[in-house]
This record gives structure tokens, C-alpha cells and sequence, in this order.
């Protein structure tokens, strides 16, 4: 398999998982929300990522995901899950319940908390892609992982049979820019925070755009791409604006970017937020005010540039 294998590309936004307050997964407003956005002209959907809080997901919840995206997507594109784990067989099992699910690929982290070299990390890809039942998408955000995917390394794993892309969210753009010149020819390559450099990364040639903003800001957050495929440079460059704003407003003044999501959604009537899963805490207090105070400024912003 190589990046001819498959043919997905464009805006596939990395979903919440909406929970109840009793914690459980509100499986309707999830399946609800992968409708909205692929009406707003998403192009696939990731499911059990970051954004999805994997780390508090169980396996069986994780394919209920996979299987309810599968459903909702009703084929307007690729399901992509998250199996995110530090032992590879615990990865494996993951991959096997989602292609059981109906997903079309498998999202893969390095191990996370424990340190490890590239050898090490090559030895571990290596496994997984051996017992792997769908294509894999290798997954970068060593600020989250501790682990890195560096460009060197991923163009070593690009000649993986079952790797097929890469999703760069390490955040700097001298990282992903080298991971595209290495192994794009190889291996598609999509860009992690499109709200911060999405613009810029498809102008270089980036496959597609897997972020969490377009579950609050849709379609804006997924016409970053499409205007900018379509050459409609003074819109794509203001969304980048409102992006980046929302990037900053997400994660300062005590907030950071998961709970901030799902309050967002919230306070715009979005399905698909409600409350984290502990250790994540709902915003609250001052933290949630400059939240609503700002995309109410943002919002009102938007509205009289239109």
C-alpha cells in the first residue's frame, strides 16, 4: 500500500465525543454531528482521536464510534479511528475492532509516557503494520505524546507495506514542511492545526486538513481548503485570521483546547459537545466567561465582515 491506495483527501475533521452528564456517549448527538459536517463539506471524519478523548474511551466504546460514524457518514467518506495505546498488541486489537466496525482506516500514535528512541519507535510501526487489518495513518503530536514522528522517521515508515498517510500535528512548520518533502511522494500527508497554518499547508501541497475546529467553526474551518484549492486567496487568508484567533482563544486564560471545544459547541447550540470525561473538567468560572465573551466578539466580527 502506498498513498495511491486510497483516495482521501481534503478537510476531515477529528470529532468530539459527546457524553451525557451521567458520562455516557450520547450516541445520537454524535451521529448528528458527522451529518452537519459533512454537509458543510467535510470530506471524511476521525473518529477517537485527541479532540475524541481516546484515553477515556474502552475499546468496545471506541467501535460503537466507528460503527455510529460509519452509519451517519452513510458513504460521503472515509471513517478513520483513533487506537491510540502504548502496547502494539493492545493497537492491533484496536485496528481489528474497527475494520470489524466498518471504519476504512486506523490512526496510529506512537507508544506515549515512555521514552523511545527512533529504533525503538521504527520496531513498534513496524509490528503493528505486520498485524494490521486496515490502512494506517500515522499520527504526530509528540506535545501529547512525548513521542516524536519526526521527519526522518516518517520517511522511513512511509515504505511501511500497510501505511498509507500521516497526520502532522507537531504544531511546527518547519516539521511538517519536511515530512511532506520527504515522504509525500509515498505517503498522503495532512496538516494537524489547520487553524493556525492550514492555508499555507495546502498551498505546499498537504493532502488534506485534520483539525478540531470545524465541530465549533463550520463550514469556515473546512473552507480554509476548499477556498484555497479554489485559488479564493482573500477568503482563505480571513478565515486563517479567524482561526488563529480561535486558536488563541481556546488555549489561554486557563483553558485548554478540549474542554474548550465542547463548551464552544455549547454556547453555540452545536450537537456533539456536552461534558468531558474526567480528568478533563468542564470550563467554568472565569475561564468559561472569556470563552463566550470572545466567540461572541469573534462571531459579531465574522458577521460584519460578511
Amino acid at each position: 500500500m502506498n498513498r495511491t491506495s486510497v483516495d482521501w483527501s481534503g478537510p476531515m475533521p477529528a470529532l468530539t465525543t459527546p457524553f451525557r452528564d451521567d458520562f455516557t456517549i450520547d450516541e445520537e448527538a454524535f451521529a448528528s454531528n458527522v451529518d452537519r459536517l459533512f454537509e458543510a463539506g467535510a470530506t471524511g471524519m476521525v473518529v477517537a482521536g485527541c479532540t475524541g478523548e481516546f484515553w477515556a474511551l474502552t475499546l468496545s466504546e471506541r467501535a460503537r464510534l466507528a460503527q455510529t460514524a460509519v452509519a451517519a457518514g452513510r458513504g460521503r467518506g472515509p471513517v478513520i479511528v483513533g487506537t491510540g495505546a502504548i502496547r502494539e498488541g493492545e493497537v492491533v486489537d484496536q485496528i481489528h475492532a474497527a475494520k470489524e466496525a466498518g471504519a476504512d482506516g486506523a490512526l496510529v500514535l506512537p507508544p506515549y509516557f515512555v521514552r523511545l528512541g527512533d529504533s525503538e519507535l521504527t520496531r513498534h510501526f513496524e509490528a503493528v503494520d505486520a498485524q494490521s487489518a486496515l490502512p494506517l495513518v500515522l499520527y504526530n503530536i509528540p506535545g501529547n505524546a512525548g513521542n516524536a514522528v519526526r521527519p526522518e522517521l516518517a520517511d522511513r515508515l512511509a515504505d511501511l507495506d500497510r501505511v498509507v498517510a500521516i497526520k502532522e500535528s507537531s504544531g511546527d512548520w518547519t516539521n511538517f514542511h519536511d515530512t511532506l518533502l520527504r515522504a509525500g511522494d509515498r505517503i498522503r500527508v495532512f496538516c494537524g492545526p489547520s487553524s493556525v497554518f492550514g492555508v499555507a499547508a495546502t498551498l505546499a501541497g498537504a493532502d488534506g486538513l485534520i483539525d478540531c475546529f470545524p465541530n465549533v467553526w463550520a463550514p469556515g474551518c473546512l473552507d480554509l481548503w476548499h477556498a484555497t484549492r479554489a485559488g479564493r486567496m482573500r477568503e482563505a487568508w480571513s478565515l486563517q485570521r479567524t482561526g488563529l484567533a480561535l486558536t488563541e482563544l481556546f488555549t489561554s486564560g486557563g483553558r485548554s483546547l478540549y474542554p474548550a471545544t465542547k463548551a464552544a459547541m455549547d454556547r453555540l447550540d452545536l450537537t456533539g459537545g456536552g461534558r468531558p470525561r474526567p480528568p478533563l473538567r468542564p470550563l467554568e468560572g472565569e475561564a468559561l466567561r472569556g470563552l463566550e465573551e470572545g466567540l461572541d466578539r469573534l462571531l459579531a466580527r465574522r458577521a460584519e465582515a460578511a
